[in-house]
């Protein structure tokens, strides 16, 4: 086994790779991983193993595959590592027996892991009415980094309608996606708010007097918020709304979400740039700033106003809404583009805004400059700052920065910044009484599971019914007992309630346990959730899920009315 000994993970300090791979007093989780693997996979698998604690800029293997990963790696600055010949010949002299060793999880142990960051909100009715479109939603994650990169957010805008949802991932490390997710909302509805308004919060701020109350957040014990940053952040968000009201006189009364959406997102990006170039006194936060502008987090954040939904999605993330067709069966609708090299309109974008003679070099191997997956997302600033502002930044810098080599390094062909953009593409739709809910996920669900599967699963759990389909079997040789488990597995499905009472948690089970047969099975969960630290990555992203369900009556309602 080989210790990468390229950048550490931002703020993470490099742990020690002497875990054996083999041994008599094996942990736990790593005996739990064999029998996920067949004989001619073990050897291949750990004969490439890294112990990378830099997930950005991680050791190349064969076996792991690419999508996994936001930046990839560059033969300048990372080690492609190799199997130490007595291990490999190791390996491959001993046959291991398939049969599987029962080291699984109970079903309550699977549920524990399963369920420890879910979270509930139903609103609230008025005098036995829920006057609202929303009825509530539903939101998990499922770690596969350590600590987890993704984030996510909920609030209701209490000065304006409507309810703000997103989710956040993060690359690089967690701190962009952390301060995205704690900010972007406030930015948000600041941008929503009305000039009169503006100016009752900007008269109480110098007079010393109470804020009005902007946001209602929605929250799970576990959603940290930075009380360290919190009068940096006001204070640029401050800024921010002085320039709002001096650029609006007060004539126009009406708002355009799509901008407002926009502006937020751009103005918030630009913010954290500018507070890592000018810096702090305090080193805490100095160094806590240029943590967040280094780091990187793709958004896709949903605002839902009545029958009005907009959905504003930088990077590649996805936003998908359930609809249920007329004979009980379940479509996708998707809500949202992935800013990606799949996305032949976002290859061009680029394209345009470079140089004829970089239309070669600023896409490689599907990637940003052949490092970065995402084409649009916050922070990232070695995307997007010049040669020698990166430098007089990293030199003027606290020790920990100018002692990490990612900060150092200089992506490839790196000749017209910016190359990367905060800025949302923003979709409205029209809420209709059959747009029972909305889906937003990180990647992490999307490489998991087909967008129908999704919507069908969510779709199945929210009215208790299944839309019944003949088992197909994909060409694997079904024995009959086999076939009987499935057929008795599907009649207990439809004769017992749910054992998730929160939807996204659900989804997460099917995305992490389904079997070839589409059908959850206890001992792959069980082994998938088992993963040491150091697979886990290998085998699945961080899986961030929000479920907004929609209530038909009010939304038909709207449509009555009208």
């Amino acid at each position: 086994m080989c210790v990468c000994p390229g950048p550490r993970r931002i703020g993470i300090p490099v742990r020690s790779s002497s875990l054996p791979l083999f041994s008599d007093a094996m942990p736990g989780p790593t005996q739990l991983f064999f029998p996920l693997i067949r004989n001619c996979e073990l050897s291949r698998i750990y004969g490439t193993a890294c112990y990378c604690h830099h997930k950005h800029l991680c050791c190349s293997s064969p076996y792991l595959p690419q999508s996994r990963l936001r930046y990839t790696s560059h033969p300048a600055y990372a080690t492609f590592c190799r199997p130490k010949d007595n291990w490999w010949q190791y390996t491959q002299g001993r046959r291991y027996a398939s049969t599987p060793q029962k080291f699984y999880l109970t079903p309550p142990q699977v549920n524990s892991i399963l369920k420890a960051n879910e979270y509930s909100f139903k609103v609230p009715e008025f005098d036995g009415k829920n006057v609202s479109s929303v009825l509530g939603f539903d939101s998990n994650q499922l770690p596969a980094n350590a600590p987890i990169e993704d984030r996510r957010s909920a609030a209701t805008c209490l000065q304006t309608r409507g309810m703000l949802l997103g989710v956040f991932d993060g690359h690089a490390g967690c701190a962009c996606s952390q301060a995205v997710s704690e900010r972007l909302f406030y930015y948000i509805a600041v941008s929503l708010l009305p000039h009169e308004t503006l100016l009752e919060i900007e008269n109480a701020v110098e007079s010393g007097r109470a804020l009005l109350p902007i946001l209602q957040w929605h929250k799970h014990p576990n959603d940290y918020f930075s009380k360290e940053a919190s009068k940096l952040y006001f204070n640029s968000l401050r800024t921010y709304w002085q320039e709002l009201i001096d650029l609006n006189t007060g004539e126009s009364t009406d708002i355009d979400v799509k901008e407002a959406l926009i502006n937020a997102f751009k103005r918030l990006d630009n913010d954290i740039s500018l507070e890592a170039q000018v810096g702090d006194p305090n080193s805490f936060l100095n160094y806590l700033v240029l943590r967040v502008a280094f780091s990187g987090a793709t958004a896709c954040v949903a605002h839902v106003d009545g029958v009005d939904l907009h959905v504003a999605n930088t990077g590649d993330s996805r936003a998908m809404l359930g609809v249920q067709e007329e004979d009980g069966s379940w479509s996708a609708v998707t809500l949202s583009n992935d800013h990606n090299a799949q996305n032949e309109r976002e290859l061009e974008r680029l394209k345009l805004e470079h140089p004829k003679n970089e239309a070669k070099s600023v896409v490689k191997q599907d990637r940003l400059l052949g490092l970065l997956m995402p084409f649009r997302a916050f922070g990232d600033v070695k995307f997007k700052w010049s040669i020698d502002l990166q430098k007089r930044v990293i030199e003027s810098g606290p020790d920990q920065l100018n002692d990490n080599e990612y900060t150092k390094f200089i992506p490839p062909n790196y000749y017209t910044p910016p190359y990367l953009t905060a800025e949302p593409e923003v979709t409205y739709h029209r809420l209709r009484p059959q747009d029972k809910f909305l889906v937003l996920a990180t990647d992490g669900l999307w490489e998991t599971m087909h967008r129908q599967d999704v919507v069908r699963i969510v779709g199945e759990y929210l009215t208790g019914m299944h839309h019944q389909q003949p088992i197909a079997v994909g060409g694997y040789k079904v024995t009959l007992g086999q076939m009987h488990g499935l057929l008795t597995e599907r009649r207990a499905k439809m004769s017992s309630v749910f054992e998730d009472q929160n939807a996204a948690t659900h989804l997460i089970r099917h995305a992490v346990g389904n079997n070839e047969f589409g059908a959850v099975d206890h001992e792959r969960l069980s082994k998938m959730l088992s993963l040491p630290e150091e697979l886990a990555r290998m085998y699945r992203d961080d899986i961030t899920i929000i479920v907004v369900q929609f209530n038909s009556h009010v939304v038909g309602a709207y449509q009555n009315q009208e």
